[in-house]
């Protein structure tokens, strides 16, 4: 399981799918799939949204490309998808986190404590 989250880390921005990750963790798709929940608290998909998400974030706080562009370059293939799951693990359009981005507290925090506090959280 850790070999296959360690390449969905690494590859977040590639199309990922169960089988191809099974194989990584050389298991079966169905038994992946619920050995991941169970192991981790989420679905394999939910989380490699969820790390596309956090890096999408970085970039809308660090860079000034279009969030279509951001959209793209993490992974997602539909700016739509990628504006509803962005806001429903954030809580806010990408727009409205770039827009508040600059005084967002954690940029008075070293960066190691800031990732594990803006890290999204799970399912609530």
């Amino acid at each position: 399981m850790l070999r296959a989250r360690d390449a969905m880390d690494r590859t977040y921005a590639e199309p990922l799918d169960v089988p191809a990750l099974a194989r990584i963790a050389f298991v079966s798709p169905d038994h992946f799939s619920r050995t991941f929940r169970a192991t981790f608290g989420e679905t394999p998909h939910r989380y490699l949204q969820r790390r596309r998400v956090e890096r999408a974030m970085f970039l809308l706080r660090t860079s000034a490309r279009s969030v279509t562009e951001i959209c793209v370059d993490v992974g997602f293939t539909s700016l739509g998808t990628f504006s509803r799951t962005f806001r429903d693990i954030v809580g806010e359009s990408p727009s409205a986190y770039r827009k508040r981005g600059g005084d967002h507290p954690a940029d008075a925090v070293p960066t190691c404590f800031a990732r594990a506090w803006l890290r999204p959280a799970g399912p609530r």
